[in-house]
């Protein structure tokens, strides 16, 4: 793999990463000091980025620790002393667990957010590993964590790798405070307030923020109060009734405080800020990253993740979409925040200024590349709405679906000189362009999906139907089938007309909650029908804080308390995951002697084994 040194030989850091850097700014102190599992990119994409840019603006001094060592004499948790204000910690872009272990919980060889794609340079449950070492060397220091990791484990949650149940992560890692979501409003709040001499034990009114205390005050108006951690342990139908509870408050613009009992203890989470305005996220998205990994990687091979990302553009946040399976509301929010059109081009052309540009932006997206501008028609009705999903089981009338915005930020995107080609590698939801009666939501949605298609795509493009039973799409809450037929369909006429030779890569997942031999088989026929040789599958992963995972744990609906179908073992899921390569001969024997095991005559009939 080769060296990150041509790239970089001309960048220079903002943030510094040893004792020698923070010399070289004339720093004595850093006012605050970040550890991340990940290697330090300043790169928007990346959220250690994001905040020590957030802070760098309001004015503090903030150095960044990537990939301390654990294992040693911990010299890198005391290279650069103590910060003025505070310690922040975070896993990275990842879950540590996600980012170690296979959905066969097999430990993994790489990891993407490493020079050289190495693993092993974190450790697993990495925000309470750091947190634990930094509040034994400075337990007077402030310590505020963050980061997916952290935003998904602030309550009490299923850890997969573990099979247990766990309390929120505040508990284990014994960190101050944590900041959930995007923390840009809270991590500066916070700041402000240590700056004035606040004491962190006192800070309990931000937004955004989840904190541990021995007493709480209770008003019935503005509280929700869950089954408390040791009632989860003893009733796993107490533990999917505080899901239900979580995600019915975390999908309402208004939003009340969170209480949950751990031993003698409590965990509040206060409410998350409103969605940002336009303004406050292009303020994000302005300010002057480098777009690249620090100068401290010139000399060692290159970052996958950065590799990956590093010509594309996030325009928008957020996702409405309320998968089961999907962590992106239950951390960014379920509602989009986009950057204006103004802002996205501006940092189109300063990526067209990097001397090493080829002329292709690879994504402009987010969590569903067609959600951009995308919000309630009559935002009043969206305060207190509570559904899960603006487009499941239907789109929501009050849903601006209107595509105009984005075709236009694509057209005048891939004019700009420089750039050459402009494709998409976000996923984009196809029920947002039709209906599974194959009519088009919106007047404009044809006219993206041609936009897309003819233009933004280079040979293939990525979806997501990750089924075809009806009964597993339901409990995922995605579409029907026939939904992403009608779009494969589209998809070939589009291409017959314009003469252009695209492909569909469709994404599919075994293991789903409800799925069982029957809907594997049925999804094996469809895939096959289609002529298609899967690369983009996936066994589900149950992550924390998701429908799915409590579906998992507890194998009941959390909304309707009824028992579900669901594969638990490992062996299972291995069978499942067989269904989707039928091409591969040695997968077929594989699979028509696990199925002969189980007697099952009637399945290896049907795909003819």
């Amino acid at each position: 793999m080769k060296s990150n040194i041509n790239r970089l030989h001309k960048s220079s850091f903002s943030f510094p990463t040893s004792k020698k850097e923070m010399e070289e700014l004339s720093w004595e102190q850093a006012d605050i000091i970040l550890f991340s599992g990940d290697a330090f990119i300043d790169h928007p994409a990346f959220g250690t980025a994001i905040i020590a840019r957030i802070l760098e603006s309001a004015g503090y001094k903030v150095a960044i620790i990537p990939q301390p060592n654990w294992r040693d004499d911990l010299r890198d948790f005391k290279k650069l002393g103590s910060p003025k204000l505070m310690f922040g910690v975070t896993s990275g872009n990842m879950d540590s667990m996600v980012n170690h272990y296979t959905a066969n919980k097999r430990l993994r060889s790489t990891d993407a957010y490493t020079p050289g794609n190495k693993a092993g340079y974190r450790p697993d449950y990495a925000v309470s590993v750091y947190s634990r070492i930094l509040k034994s060397l400075y337990p007077e220091i402030p310590l505020v964590i963050g980061g997916i990791e952290a935003s998904l484990r602030r309550l009490t949650h299923y850890d997969y790798w573990s099979d247990s149940l766990k309390p929120s992560i505040l508990i284990d890692s014994g960190a101050d405070l944590l900041l959930y979501g995007m923390a840009e409003h809270s991590i500066i709040e916070v700041a402000k307030r240590l700056e004035n001499s606040e004491k962190i034990g006192s800070i309990r009114d931000v937004p955004q923020t989840a904190f541990r205390t021995d007493s709480v005050t209770f008003d019935d108006r503005s509280i929700v109060v869950l089954a408390s951690f040791e009632d989860c342990l003893k009733s796993k139908r107490a533990f999917a009734r505080n899901i239900v509870l979580i995600e019915e408050e975390s999908n309402q613009i208004i939003q009340r405080r969170i209480l949950e009992q751990v031993n003698n203890q409590w965990i509040v989470v206060n409410p998350s800020y409103p969605p940002m305005s336009e303004a406050e996220i292009d303020g994000i998205y302005d300010l002057p990253y480098t777009r690249l990994p620090h100068p401290r990687y010139n000399k060692k091979e290159l970052i996958p993740a950065f590799e990956m990302i590093k010509d594309s553009v996030t325009i928008h946040r957020g996702c409405f979409g309320g998968c089961s399976f999907c962590t992106i509301s239950a951390h960014q929010g379920k509602f989009i925040s986009s950057r204006s059109k103004n802002s996205i081009l501006k940092e189109l052309k300063k990526i067209c200024n990097n001397p090493d540009f080829k002329g292709h932006i690879t994504d402009l997206g987010g969590p569903s590349a067609n959600m951009y501008m995308m919000k309630g028609l009559d935002e009043k009705q969206c305060e207190h709405c509570k559904r899960p999903s603006c487009i499941y089981p239907r789109v929501c009338r009050n849903l601006d679906t209107n595509a105009m915005p984005l075709i236009e930020l694509y057209r005048e995107a891939r004019s700009i000189k420089g750039i050459k080609k402009v494709t998409i590698g976000s996923g984009i939801r196809y029920d947002l362009i039709i209906d599974p009666r194959n009519r088009p939501i919106n007047a404009s949605s044809l006219d993206y999906l041609e936009e897309l298609v003819v233009h933004h795509v280079s040979g293939r493009l990525k979806v997501a139907p990750e089924h075809t039973s009806q009964k597993v799409l339901k409990s995922m809450r995605k579409p029907s089938f026939d939904t992403f037929l009608h779009l494969h369909r589209r998809f070939d006429e589009i291409c017959r007309i314009h003469g252009i030779k695209e492909q569909l890569v469709p994404y599919f997942i075994s293991s789903l909650p409800e799925s069982e031999l029957e809907d594997m088989a049925d999804a094996a026929l469809q895939i096959e029908k289609l002529g298609l040789h899967l690369e983009q599958v996936q066994d589900l992963t149950p992550t924390p804080l998701t429908l799915a995972s409590v579906m998992f744990y507890t194998g009941l609906d959390p909304y309707k308390m009824e028992k579900i179908s669901i594969p638990r073992s490992i062996d299972e899921k291995k069978i499942q995951q067989l269904f989707f390569f039928l091409y591969q001969k040695e997968k077929r024997i594989k699979l028509k002697s696990e199925l002969l095991k189980m007697k099952r005559y009637d399945i290896i009939r049907q795909l003819h084994l």
